[in-house]
């Protein structure tokens, strides 16, 4: 019986929870009270009305607002058909509706569905609710949800966000975000402030920025428009007919004013005539006399003057006309003082840019041949010094980048992986470097057509060795952590800190090189034996030994080089190809046999390239093609290179 009874108590319970409206419990709250102010038009859903509702919500500074807007926004409120109460509800089983209040969000009870009505938004007004949510996320305690709002903002940016962003700068405890804000504050009110000196102040303090947003809100500001007038307006900038304006460009801008009548041209003139004809004769004259352009034009004057037809306007009225106005371009995206500031600013940003791009072009020149002296760098000394032609040299190179490679799959560190890399690479190299001179060269000195077609064949049976060990898919030789990202001057200034380091290390070989040459035995020794070796013999020298040596070292350079170059570039059988014809461009252009014309044919020919690409960056195999033509042209000239040798070693 007891149980009866508590049975009878719930269902009577939910009977008095579904016959009284839910939201009538709610319906004076601040919240609801505002929602009803604009309940017409929230129910009507229509983008072009819903914004003075959206506005009042985000602005009221009631505490369920930000709330009401995201469930809102996320299709969660309802409102009751009968009442036009609102709240928030949750489809339930059985076609009810659990009903949450908007003031606080606690639930209220269930209702039958059929009562109530769900707001579907569209995207548009949910673009809407999007921006008026961002004041509020500005202020989240979370700051990947401020950092949202700022993106939020940066995308999409509007008059109504620039109070809030800057009620919460000084709040702001992130100093990353804070800064973010704080130049997203001076960009918005570049765009919306009000008063004139705001935004000139927010303009000048922008001095020196090149970056791309603040260029997008200053450009529609110097937006001009051509326009006419009797005297030039202050700030207007005066345009000459007959330079930046055609005569009939100005004439017919008039027309368009209503300022002056229609120029009448031969086809109107025609067709004004024959409308007018009468009988045998226009305006009393006979037809058959008009039979040139004076009489034509008489008789049109005529009909003009009874009013027949329109004035008739001549060259010498139409020069007449022009005499006594103005022409100007006009500022319409700002007034005169904040569009004279933009354009100032823009002028100043161009000039700078211009030079960034300069700079950032001689940087790129300047990496680029770092990387070409890397790779010159033994040639020079196989080539420049002892004169041989070393087609396999670009193989030398990749010898050097696979063994980077092989040592990065046993030593996972990859700083300590170059590390060990650099030694091992330059100790395989000069290894097979010496192999090929004492199977291959030694017997070709001073037979330079044999000596390039043996090397040649050497480098193709390296490339396909090299394909049967590691295949023909690209191998990484991954830098180490500290080496990602760039070195960011401004927005147009960047280098990457592998290219940095690479430009180090042609430094240290270059005075490695230097070293060598001119501070050790060996260096003296391989200097005499270039230049005299008959003399040099006579001095206990060695040149057989000396020459293979050379040629290991030349070579044992090309592999440290090849692990420089595979840090940026893909390592693969064929990557040596890619270098060997600058590599010979570059000991050429230079001076053969001299390590300083080398390193001005490297700057020299790695500038090129970098010009012409920029010149024409669509096609990087035609600037290459270019480059080799110019090359052509400068041995032409100037034959022994930039630095050419004299004495005895140029005769040798």
């Amino acid at each position: 019986m007891l149980l009866l009874l508590r049975r009878l108590v719930a269902c009577l319970f939910v009977c008095v929870s579904l016959a009284l409206p839910a939201s009538a419990q709610q319906s004076d709250t601040p919240i609801q009270l505002l929602l009803q102010q604009f309940g017409p038009e929230i129910q009507k859903s229509s983008r072009k009305s819903i914004g003075p509702a959206i506005d009042a919500l985000a602005n009221s500074g009631l505490p369920d607002a930000q709330v009401v807007l995201e469930r809102w926004q996320a299709k969660d409120m309802w409102f009751e058909k009968e009442t036009g109460l609102f709240v928030f509800g949750a489809k339930a089983d059985g076609g009810a509706l659990t009903l949450f209040d908007v003031a606080g969000g606690l639930e209220i009870g269930t209702a039958p569905r059929k009562s109530y009505k769900q707001l579907k938004p569209n995207s548009g007004i949910r673009g809407m609710i999007a921006s008026a949510l961002v004041q509020f996320q500005l202020n989240d305690p979370d700051p990947v949800t401020r950092q949202r709002a700022l993106t939020a903002i940066e995308r999409d940016a509007e008059a109504t966000h620039l109070a809030a962003l800057r009620a919460s700068i000084d709040v702001e405890t992130d100093a990353a975000l804070k800064a973010r804000k704080a130049r997203l504050e001076r960009l918005l009110t570049i765009r919306f402030a009000e008063e004139d000196a705001e935004r000139i102040a927010a303009i000048e303090g922008f001095s020196g920025d090149l970056s791309v947003d603040l260029r997008a809100a200053l450009n529609p500001l110097v937006q001009t428009r051509l326009d006419v007038a009797q005297s030039l307006p202050e700030g207007a900038m005066p345009v000459d007919v007959g330079e930046g304006l055609s005569p009939d460009a100005a004439y017919a801008l008039l027309t368009a004013q209503n300022l002056a009548p229609p120029r009448t041209d031969p086809d109107m003139l025609r067709a004004a005539l024959i409308e007018n004809i009468d009988g045998d004769q226009i305006a009393g004259i006979q037809v058959a006399t008009l039979d040139t352009d004076d009489a034509r034009a008489a008789v049109y004057a005529t009909l003009a003057q009874s009013g027949a037809v329109p004035p008739l306007v001549t060259d010498e009225d139409v020069a007449t006309t022009l005499e006594r106005f103005v022409f100007f371009e006009a500022f319409v995206g700002a007034p005169v003082p904040v569009a004279l500031a933009a354009q100032t600013a823009l002028k100043d940003i161009e000039a700078k840019l211009a030079m960034s791009q300069t700079v950032d072009l001689a940087l790129d020149g300047l990496s680029l041949a770092s990387i070409y002296f890397l790779a010159a760098i033994g040639l020079a000394i196989t080539f420049g010094v002892m004169g041989v032609i070393n087609m396999a040299h670009g193989e030398f190179i990749m010898m050097g980048a696979y063994t980077g490679y092989v040592v990065q799959l046993f030593v996972p560190d990859y700083t300590l992986s170059i590390l060990l890399a650099i030694p091992l690479a330059f100790a395989v190299t000069f290894a097979a470097g010496v192999v090929m001179e004492r199977l291959v060269i030694r017997w070709l000195y001073h037979r330079p057509l044999e000596t390039l077609l043996a090397t040649f064949g050497v480098s193709i049976a390296l490339q396909q060795l090299a394909k049967n060990i590691f295949g023909t898919q690209a191998r990484p030789l991954t830098a180490p952590g500290w080496l990602d990202g760039s070195l960011v001057i401004n927005d147009v200034i960047a280098i990457s800190y592998i290219r940095i380091a690479i430009f180090v290390l042609a430094l240290i070989f270059l005075a490695l090189f230097l070293f060598v040459m001119n501070r050790t035995r060996l260096g003296l020794e391989v200097r005499a034996a270039t230049q005299n070796p008959r003399m040099a013999a006579s001095m206990g020298i060695n040149p057989d030994r000396i020459n293979m040596l050379t040629f290991g070292f030349g070579s044992g350079i090309a592999g440290i080089a090849g692990v420089a170059i595979g840090l940026y570039a893909k390592v693969t059988s064929e990557m040596g190809a890619d270098y060997i014809v600058q590599s010979f461009m570059t000991v050429v252009v230079g001076g053969v046999g001299n390590i300083w014309g080398t390193l001005l044919g490297a700057t020299l020919v790695g500038t090129l390239q970098k010009g012409i690409e920029w010149l024409n960056p669509s096609n990087t195999l035609a600037a290459q093609t270019y480059m080799i033509l110019f090359i052509i042209l400068f041995i032409q000239f100037r034959p022994r290179g930039i630095i050419a040798l004299k004495g005895r070693a140029a005769e040798a």
